[in-house]
């Protein structure tokens, strides 16, 4: 074929994507289709998200920021806030023994009673873990009292059992053991809240037992034909992959324990006594904020347990790097 067929050939040759921009091109004609769908379905995704992001901002975001503002005010919700700074701030860590014995009392509460619950759960989580016959009805059995623990009607029962004369009372004077009612003992109040929220542990064994059924058996198969024992096979199988799950459980048992109000105040009938040591945090927030009228000062004390969680949590992320091991991690 001669030089000037080949040109004339190699000229009259359309190019390849020319076809998509000629009018009516299927690519070009689907386009808007396309849009005007993913328009209706992220208007539909916004609708459905409507009623939580109108309780997000109406119930959470707003208010917290209104209390936020009011820490800064002197309020009693009958006369307009009034601006005052950071005196109540001040006031709190400067002029206020009572906050201070309150955050003393709800740190002892935290740092006992978290970790006594978090081994009672594991314990009965292992025992659970090894049966088969009436695992359902006691798994069932340990979880209830985590359902009912926070209502009132036990808290009752609780100051029943524990007051002067009471079912406890009575079976250690069997004993010999003569204590008196724990309710109204200064020294033995607290560790009877730390039993009650201790026997709440339910819910955290359910979640310890769903991490043990996770483990591979092979793992302790392994580490049996190597020569360990049950503590060690425990210490270097169980514990390891079982981290993630012992943090979980942790950050939730620490932000729970520093909520502790309803049995605080049902206990000491709202007085937070014998001698405040059922005032925690909560319980002192409530009574400045709905007994003595201050609202301000409560905010600022709202605020400050929660910067205060805020920072145990941020130091709980940020060291779970050299304790925490994930499935497939390099680190």
């Amino acid at each position: 074929m001669s030089t000037t067929a080949t040109r004339v050939i190699v000229t009259d040759r359309k190019p390849a994507g020319r076809s998509l921009f000629r009018k009516g091109s299927p690519e070009l004609g689907t386009r808007p289709g396309i849009r005007a769908r993913q328009r209706r379905e992220s208007l539909a995704g916004y609708g459905f998200l409507t009623p939580w992001l109108i309780g997000f901002f109406g119930l959470t975001i707003i208010p917290m920021g209104w209390s936020l503002y009011l820490s800064f005010t002197k309020y009693n919700i009958f006369t307009p806030p009034k601006w005052i700074g950071l005196d109540n701030y001040i006031r709190l860590f400067t002029n206020d023994p009572s906050f201070m014995q309150a955050a003393q009392i709800t740190l002892v509460y935290v740092l006992v009673g978290t970790p006594i619950t978090l081994a009672a759960a594991l314990g009965v989580a292992m025992l659970l873990n090894y049966r088969d016959r009436g695992s359902g009805f006691f798994r069932s059995s340990f979880y209830a009292p985590s359902l009912i623990g926070g209502s009132v009607s036990v808290a009752i029962v609780w100051r029943a059992m524990f007051a002067n004369d009471g079912p406890v009372d009575q079976s250690l004077s069997f004993f010999g053991i003569d204590l008196g009612g724990w309710i109204g003992n200064p020294a033995l109040v607290l560790p009877a809240m730390i039993l009650l929220h201790v026997w709440q542990f339910g819910a955290t064994m359910v979640i310890f037992l769903a991490g043990l059924k996770q483990i591979p058996k092979e793992l302790y198969e392994a580490a049996e034909m190597d020569g360990a024992g049950p503590w060690h096979r425990f210490r270097a199988v169980t514990i390891p992959m079982l981290s993630p799950v012992i943090f979980f459980n942790l950050l939730l048992g620490l932000i729970g324990a520093f909520q502790v109000f309803a049995s605080a105040y049902i206990i000491s009938n709202g007085t937070g006594g014998p001698a405040g040591m059922t005032n925690f945090i909560t319980l002192y927030l409530y009574k400045r904020g709905f007994a003595d009228g201050q609202m301000g000062y409560a905010a600022a004390i709202a605020w400050v347990l929660l910067v205060v969680v805020a920072i145990i949590a941020f130091i709980l992320f940020r060291t779970q790097r050299s304790w925490v091991h994930y499935s497939g991690d390099n680190r």
